[in-house]
């Protein structure tokens, strides 16, 4: 029996078919009918063979409309999948039974329906909600056709875990029927968990079947159904499923919005941990309707086309046949090789600056010797606290003498550090710290507040003492003190030392500056990050004994593994502005320093402070060898006068991301012998690496091959021994950065010039696609900052792709009150002067009071947000401050 059509279903999906019961609810001999969309019959009167069956099991209370978009999908594709998107009984379109079903029966229904359609292998089942469940419970139980498991925001309920509080409430008896049955209440709940909000009419397909109370039974049955505590009766088959589950080998794909009241991202973190090989992908800002709120589909095909490959399809990457970048035939050298070999050494590893009293400012140093007894100390403590190999900390504390320590106590302990900085912002380090599900959480006084207040996971741990009133309001369990005194304890009665760690195990997760978007979380291995030294080594020639100032934060956490003592200015180090000539200048002066990280915004207001130093200060600049600008590109001219600070030093600015760094380098010398050309020059490979282009089509969209001809406009491709291992929990995101195997896309766009120098021209997603073809934003950009009065500039595209008009929006030295058109005479030299340079038509140049800028580099500048804005005020319609 052929059904109707909704919204986006084809009218040949929908069908009925009438299936005898084996559940234990039912009499023997009943039948119940079931409806289903399956574009099975419209593959077979097209004569196309499906590569499997996509078995997807909706929850409460949507029904099989949910997965329109993946039918759809699944059936126009090269490579097809039958889809069976079921209603289960009592919901959707199916049978109202009269029957309590519980858990157990509605497993068992699922199994009656795949027997009725005589379904044969391989078949990838496909959950959301409560359906999770279900799905996970015919996947136990049908191991001979399984072929993998995905899942949408679903749990299997473990003990220990509280019911969602929206959950709690829908069970109360005093709301229990009104809200999830008399009135449609629940329904429209959970609708409006979608972001963006659902469109009438697919919000009217979605309610059309539980229009009436009757018709609403099964949506209370569902909620009365969930078995919040052991004694319920559906206990005893939740935990068959979740034990179950551990056993289940096929490939698996978890795709979760975690901004979902009712399955946050702890219930993620059980599922990852019963199918600890699961690829895993959050949409940050989806929610609980994930299918609703971004595309799954396109993803999920590509998943299975790589997780099951049919013998029909062709390779899933292109390949130019180097595929070696990323490998390094160099022997592994711990990160703690250093520390470990001058454990006994009395000289300074680390000194921290402490706040100015006055004119004088102070200084506290920690000994290679000391800094050794106490990594071992807090490796101990915390492993007497239960962390374990791979276990994640987040560390929340300020680059320290403190941080160094508990940075390597994790790095000889095995467990995993979590660095996402207040340079996020609040709402982006909470993301990044729900996204990276630390199981501890190790914190100065204001960010345990934060955790608290915020609900970040993790057993929190103080860095500094509380009295006990403070740590049961902040709800901490120990604190490093603490952990530190037990740990020397236990090492007094067992000096064994631990194991070293593998090094391909993951070892830390650093977050991105989220200047182009969320946060993300790159995963490096203990190979990796000890590659990354290595580099720095080669490239720059440091060596131990060397003594640095890490002005730039990546910089602080690797004095000791290249065997320098190292010291952090007097800044707030995730606010690069912070940083003063005079505080750059006594960390200098504290260390006799040859060598200092900084980044541009930092550097930049070190020119600006720079009258304010005294002889003793410049002196100590005036000793220094290496100076690197790292972070962002900084001009010749600044770094001209940053050169006049620290005269006898070699200024470099290299290139990288928090993916890979460096990749290139350039010195100042290099910079001025390159002159200008199309974008920003950032010199050659560094020891190790390697950079291809992968060059651009003529609408601007990325082609398979990569090159090095010269003067070919691409996306600039990365490989080194210390390029990232992946991205976390990220899986879409890691998939598109590796489409070459043993290569990272940047997604930044440039080319090599003909001596093998790469320039930048700026970001994949900031290209111009113009009626004359792709323009890209940053040469223009450096012409309209030419200009007299201009401080920074920003070169967008507004209007539809391919027809769009050249905007320049810039930031002026007498910054303007109000944003809005630039004045007539200034705009038309900003015209010729990017018209000169790049020959390209300028339409409109428009000023801002700042730009929109990244908190951790204060550099980066948002071109997206500045786009829309600009093409709402050119439009006339309000337009804000972008």
């Amino acid at each position: 029996m052929v059904g109707r059509s909704w919204p986006g279903v084809r009218p040949e999906f929908s069908r009925y078919l009438t299936v005898p019961s084996t559940a234990g609810c039912d009499h023997p001999g009943t039948a119940h009918q079931w409806h289903v969309l399956d574009n099975g019959p419209l593959l077979e009167s097209q004569h196309r063979s499906p590569a499997g069956t996509i078995l997807a099991v909706h929850g409460n209370p949507t029904w099989s409309y949910l997965w329109r978009s993946v039918i759809e999908a699944a059936t126009v594709a090269e490579n097809p999948w039958r889809v069976i998107a079921v209603d289960q009984l009592d919901m959707g379109f199916s049978d109202r039974t009269g029957t309590f079903r519980r858990l157990e029966d509605r497993v068992t229904d699922l199994g009656d329906l795949t027997d009725a359609l005589d379904l044969t292998g391989p078949v990838v089942t496909l959950g959301h909600d409560w359906g999770g469940l279900i799905s996970l419970g015919w996947a136990t139980r049908h191991r001979d056709l399984l072929a993998g498991v995905v899942l949408t925001n679903t749990a299997v309920h473990p003990s220990g875990f509280s019911l969602p509080p929206a959950l709690s409430l829908a069970l109360h008896p005093a709301v229990h029927r009104w809200g999830t049955q008399t009135t449609p209440a629940f329904l429209k709940v959970t609708h409006a968990l979608a972001h963006p909000k659902l469109e009438r009419d697919v919000e009217a397909a979605f309610m059309e079947p539980y229009g009436t109370v009757a018709e609403r039974a099964g949506v209370a049955n569902f909620v009365a159904d969930i078995p919040a505590q052991p004694g319920h009766p559906s206990w005893p088959a939740l935990e068959s499923i979740s034990t179950d589950l551990r056993t289940l080998s096929v490939p698996s794909l978890m795709m979760w919005g975690p901004r979902d009241p009712i399955f946050s991202d702890r219930y993620l973190r059980d599922l990852m941990d019963r199918l600890p090989h699961a690829d895993v992908h959050r949409f940050e800002g989806a929610g609980h309707l994930l299918p609703e709120d971004r595309d799954i589909a396109t993803p999920l095909l590509e998943w299975l086309a790589g997780a099951l490959p049919t013998s029909s399809q062709g390779p899933t990457a292109a390949d130019d046949g180097d595929t070696s970048a990323g490998m390094s035939g160099t022997e592994f050298r711990s990160m703690l090789s250093e520390l470990d070999a001058r454990r006994d050494d009395q000289t300074d590893a680390v000194v921290d600056m402490l706040p100015a009293a006055g004119s004088t400012r102070l200084s506290r140093s920690v000994s290679w010797a000391s800094l050794a007894r106490r990594v071992d100390a807090i490796a101990h403590g915390l492993a007497k606290l239960g962390v374990r190999r791979g276990d994640r900390v987040n560390l929340l504390v300020p680059p320290s003498s403190e941080l160094t320590a508990l940075i390597y106590a994790c790095l000889r302990l095995g467990a995993v550090i979590v660095v996402a900085d207040a340079g996020l912002g609040t709402r982006g380090l909470g993301r990044a710290i729900r996204g990276a599900g630390p199981g501890y959480l190790i914190g100065i006084e204001r960010a345990l507040v934060g955790a608290r207040a915020l609900n970040w996971p993790g057993e929190r741990i103080s860095v500094g003492d509380l009295s006990p009133a403070k740590r049961r309001l902040l709800g901490v369990t120990t604190t490093i003190p603490d952990l530190e005194s037990g740990g020397s304890s236990a090492m007094a009665e067992d000096d064994a030392a631990f194991e070293t760690a593998d090094p391909d195990a993951d070892a830390a997760v650093l977050f991105t500056s989220g200047s182009t978007g969320p946060a993300k979380g790159v995963v490096y291995t203990h190979r990796q990050l000890a590659a990354m030294r290595d580099t720095l080594q080669a490239t720059y020639g440091l060596k131990p004994g060397d003594a640095l100032v890490a002005g730039f934060a990546p910089f602080a956490l690797l004095g000791p593994a290249l065997g320098a003592v190292s010291v952090t200015p007097d800044m707030d180090v995730t606010s690069p502005r912070t940083l003063t000539a005079s505080a750059l200048a006594d960390a200098a002066a504290a260390i006799d320093a040859t060598i200092v990280f900084a980044s541009p915004a930092a550097l930049v207001n070190v020119l600006a402070s720079a009258a304010g130093m005294d002889a003793v200060q410049r002196a100590a600049l005036e000793r220094v060898d290496l100076l690197l600008s790292a972070g962002a590109p900084l001009g010749a001219r600044l770094l001209q006068r940053v050169q006049q600070l620290a005269p006898r030093a070699k200024v470099h600015t290299p290139y990288g991301m928090t993916e890979a760094l460096p990749v290139t380098d350039i010195s100042l010398e290099g910079i001025l012998a390159a002159g200008n050309g199309d974008g920003v020059c950032v010199g050659t490979p560094v020891a190790g690496a390697q950079v291809r282009i992968a060059p651009l089509d003529a609408d601007g969209s990325v082609t398979d091959t990569l090159g090095e001809t010269p003067d070919v406009l691409g996306e600039i491709v990365v490989g080194a021994p210390h390029v990232k291992d992946r991205y976390d929990r990220l899986w879409i995101t890691e998939q598109a950065s590796v489409v070459h195997p043993g290569w990272h896309h940047t997604g930044d766009v440039g080319h090599l010039d003909a001596d093998g120098r790469l320039w930048v021209q700026g970001r994949l997603g900031h290209l111009i696609t113009t009626p004359l073809g792709v323009r890209t934003p940053v040469a223009a950009e450096l012409a309209a900052e030419a200009v007299a009065g201009i401080r920074r500039a920003a070169v967008v595209g507004v209007g539809p792709a391919g027809t769009q008009a050249v905007v320049v929006i810039v930031e002026t030295d007498s910054k303007s009150r109000r944003a809005g058109l630039l004045d007539a005479a200034t705009t038309q030299i900003v015209r010729s002067s990017v018209l000169e340079r790049t020959g390209i038509q300028v339409s409109a140049v428009l000023t801002i009071p700042d730009m929109p800028t990244d908190i951790r580099h204060n550099s980066k500048i948002d071109r997206s947000a500045l786009s829309a804005w600009a093409g709402k005020l050119l439009s006339g319609r309000k337009s804000g401050r972008p």
